[in-house]
């Protein structure tokens, strides 16, 4: 937090001690700024005691993987929280409310969204600087204006254009780098706290020249509210380039929620030519409407029995916007059986942090597709990992490294065109090879790590907060299927030693080095705009 010539630097606390020291400054006049985490992606940052005419800066670092998809990397930044429904009876959601209409929701937390027409004076300014170390070949941002400048091959520096400023969409820029495909690698890093790896594993070209199995495809879409207009008109989209792509011996069902659940057929239907066109009447007369009962969708998906002879890939169409998320995750590891899911994010800020877990628990892949992306081609390249076995049943030979604590637990499966990222603590040292072996449509594949090494250095020193980022996730996804009452301990303590915000830590600053002037404070929260194409009239609960 930087006042004029004095930056004071944030401690990390337990949330009730950190929530308690911002109200004791608050109240003695000290400028003070607290960041408390309200969901995995969802944060509040508070600053207390801003003196008219002057400017309190405040500075956020964190440390995070980039994704990796069929050779470009991306780079996703939330610019709004879009809105959540929770299910009648909730109180620990998140609630929509009119700018100006605080604590109307009955929901622990509250956004104050601006309505139609009206603009803060809250704009944004972004900008991204690229230092890919390889030649960047080419690169695009579909979500918004931007200028940018290329010092060098290696070096691009994105900025947002002025035009563009109002924060009612995340920013997505997505770069290709020069070169053949890129191999598996492995990065470690040495500390006072001991040693720390990550092992990216590419799909092996084997997969590629393997033909798939029978398909049983699931699509279930999201008709709430949210979703009406341009999101559920691309979810159709999308939908129905992957109806077209079905091969004679495949299955399909469609399945919608909003409010209930609601399915095409009593069953999965053989991909013929009628019960295609059927599906596509059916699937052109949706529309968004109701609330996002998503726990119903889980239910019709994955309860139904599972023909044997057909992998079945069960695909979530939706926003995201739903307050009980962690109900959702426990659902989906209580049914998902032999099940595989991908999730597709559709909107302009959708709810990532739910988006990303389902597939996770469902050992799927994740795909977004924004408003100006063209949702048949997006279908298309998931087809096209699909259209291929995935390399099932990991196992990897360590060799000498002995690691520790690897993460994910469980390994998920390895797509064509997405790598899969693994990061754990080692004892041992990182000397010999490591193999990997796994099936791939009833044939073993083998795929053989020539690591190339990076140790050191400040690309590899976010290591062990990436490590202790990654294990707070396994603790928090396990306690949304198995509560344990050790569990938030271990979350709190891992986020102590490392220095990271969870929920059960918060980020405190405090300025002691004067008063504010004046008697009486006010209060200002700052109301957001609505995500671009979501409806305000649907999500917004006026009183």
């Amino acid at each position: 937090m930087t006042i004029g010539e004095r930056r004071i630097r944030g401690i990390i606390r337990e949330r009730k001690e950190a929530e308690q020291l911002y109200n004791e400054a608050r109240r003695h006049g000290y400028v003070a700024s607290l960041l408390t985490e309200e969901r995995p992606n969802i944060f509040t940052q508070s600053v207390a005691n801003i003196e008219p005419g002057k400017e309190i800066l405040v500075n956020l670092k964190y440390f995070h993987s980039l994704s990796f998809v069929d050779g470009w990397y991306e780079f996703a930044f939330p610019m709004v929280v879009g809105p959540r429904f929770n299910p009648p009876g909730m109180t620990t959601g998140i609630g929509a409310v009119a700018s100006g209409n605080g604590g109307t929701s009955q929901q622990a937390t509250e956004v104050q969204y601006l309505k139609p027409g009206e603009r803060s004076r809250h704009d944004i300014g972004l900008t991204v600087d690229i230092q890919a170390g390889v030649p960047i070949e080419e690169f695009e941002c579909k979500t918004h204006q931007i200028t940018h400048q290329s010092p060098s091959p290696e070096h691009l520096v994105a900025s947002l254009a002025s035009e563009d400023s109002l924060p009612n969409r995340d920013f997505v820029l997505r770069y290709r780098i020069a070169g053949d495909q890129i191999k598996s690698s492995l990065s470690t890093h040495l500390d006072e706290r001991g040693g720390y790896f990550s092992l990216v594993l590419y799909p092996p070209r084997e997969l590629e020249s393997l033909r798939r199995q029978a398909l049983e495809l699931v699509f279930v879409i999201d008709c709430s509210g949210s979703m009406d207009g341009r999101p559920i008109e691309q979810a159709k989209v999308a939908v129905q380039r992957a109806l077209q792509l079905l091969q004679p011996e495949d299955s399909f069902q469609l399945i919608t929620f909003s409010m209930r659940a609601s399915q095409f057929g009593a069953r999965p239907l053989a991909a013929t030519a009628e019960n295609v066109r059927r599906a596509s009447r059916y699937l052109a007369s949706l529309n968004g409407e109701g609330g996002t009962m998503m726990i119903e969708g889980i239910k019709a998906a994955l309860d139904f029995p599972h023909d044997p002879e057909r992998l079945r890939f069960v695909c979530f169409l939706t926003d995201g916007y739903i307050g009980n998320e962690s109900e959702i995750l426990g659902e989906v590891h209580k049914r998902l059986g032999d099940s595989r899911i991908f999730s597709f994010g559709i909107g302009s800020s959708v709810n990532r942090y739910l988006i990303e877990n389902l597939g996770k628990v469902g050992r799927g892949a994740v795909a977004f597709l924004g408003p100006q992306d063209e949702a048949a081609q997006i279908m298309e390249d998931v087809f096209g990992r699909i259209n291929h076995p995935a390399l099932t049943n990991l196992k990897i030979d360590w060799g000498s490294m002995n690691p520790l604590q690897v993460y994910p637990r469980n390994i998920p499966d390895l797509f064509v065109g997405r790598p899969l990222i693994l990061t754990g603590r080692f004892s041992g040292g990182p000397g010999e090879p490591i193999r990997v072996t796994g099936d791939a449509a009833g044939e073993q594949v083998e795929l053989a790590v020539v690591a190339a090494r990076t140790e050191g250095g400040e690309a590899t020193s976010a290591l062990p907060n990436i490590w202790a980022r990654m294990k707070i996730a396994e603790l928090a996804e396990e306690a949304a299927y198995a509560p344990n009452s050790r569990l938030p301990a271990q979350i709190r303590q891992v986020a102590l030693d490392y220095g990271l915000m969870s929920s059960f830590t918060a980020f405190i600053a405090v300025d002691a080095s004067g008063r504010t002037a004046g008697q009486e404070a006010t209060t200002v929260p700052v109301a957001v705009p609505v995500p671009e194409g979501v409806k305000y009239e649907t999500t917004v609960e006026e009183k």
